[in-house]
């Protein structure tokens, strides 16, 4: 009997657990600057660049990489449901990066319109919105 309630709990706790496979109109999504000739990312990649360890698109161009501040929710739901990381997992890195002299943060923007402008403006530019905040002026970057 406690193996039938444990298991009804772990799959009514499945339902309940967004899936970064579905995709809805309130999504993080990954965005880019239009002429960044990358579509896709698998999740290394991405990880890779938000966590400063990779500074190119894998076409070789620089990528320029914005986030919300760690404590934005739209930030920590991409950190999460994304890059499967916690935010703190990736200010870590970036401090690591910092303190050590061998690498830069990525640039802090403190609102999703103004991470859609800085991207926008801003060649190899790499974010994140949500769906409702995206335009034609960035591209959407499919994960693999």
């Amino acid at each position: 009997m406690p193996v039938l309630i444990l298991g009804l709990v772990l799959i009514f706790m499945a339902l309940l657990t967004p899936s970064a496979g579905f995709a809805d109109e309130e999504s993080v999504v990954l965005v880019a600057h239009p002429a960044v000739g990358t579509s896709t990312l698998n999740r290394d990649t991405a990880r890779a660049i938000f966590a400063m360890r990779q500074r190119t698109w894998p076409d070789g161009q620089a990528a320029r990489v914005f986030v919300l501040p760690n404590d934005h929710p739209v930030h920590a739901r991409f950190a999460k449901e994304l890059l499967a990381v916690y935010p703190h997992q990736l200010q870590l890195s970036w401090d690591r990066l910092v303190f050590s002299g061998t690498g830069q943060a990525p640039t802090r923007v403190f609102s999703q319109s103004e991470m859609l402008e800085r991207i926008a403006d801003t060649p190899g530019g790499l974010g994140y919105l949500e769906r409702e905040h995206l335009d034609d002026r960035v591209q959407v970057i499919s994960m693999e």
